[in-house]
């Protein structure tokens, strides 16, 4: 009879603590990041890079800004510029047969943002991530691989910084 009445209870206090600590959740403020509230509806980019191209997806996915080819830059309410993409590799460490060992990848971004008028919203920034990375000769083409699975990942990371940049804009 006792183990009946214990079954009985022990759902109940969890769900009970469940509730608390979502109560308790919602009290702080907790929520999860949201898309930003832009200063603009429109904005003209170009999309010929990874990056770019990675950009424009997640500001549509967002739905509260419309992306305009850079041929219509004139109507836009601000122009996204990038001033340059560098892709870098440095070598960390060899073997003492002068064979690499371990690499850093680096990506940088340089942009700016401006009204079609030409008032700067962003001056010229620049974002940078790396990663580290082992590299093994005999695994040349699984390595390879690797690398870019991190420069994808690195542009994921930038693309997010940069619409958090955006989102920061709050006039043209």
């Amino acid at each position: 009879m006792m183990k009946k009445s214990a079954r009985i209870t022990e759902p109940s206090r969890r769900a009970f603590l469940a509730a608390g600590a979502a109560l308790g959740l919602a009290g702080c403020g907790f929520k999860l990041r949201q898309a930003p509230d832009f200063a603009f509806t429109t904005i003209a980019m170009p999309t010929n890079t990874a990056y770019l191209a990675q950009l424009k997806r997640s500001i549509d996915v967002t739905g509260k800004l419309k992306v305009l080819p850079m041929a219509e830059w004139e109507k836009a309410d601000a122009v996204f510029d990038v001033l340059g993409e560098t892709r870098d590799q440095l070598v960390l460490s060899t073997n003492s047969a002068g064979q690499v060992r371990e690499m850093q990848l680096f990506l940088r971004i340089r942009f700016k943002l401006r009204t079609p008028q030409g008032k700067e919203l962003i001056p010229p920034s620049e974002m940078m991530q790396s990663r580290d990375i082992t590299y093994n000769e005999t695994a040349a083409l699984a390595k390879e691989s690797e690398t870019q699975l991190l420069y994808r990942d690195m542009t994921n990371d930038i693309v997010q910084q940069t619409l958090r940049r955006l989102g920061a804009v709050k006039s043209l």
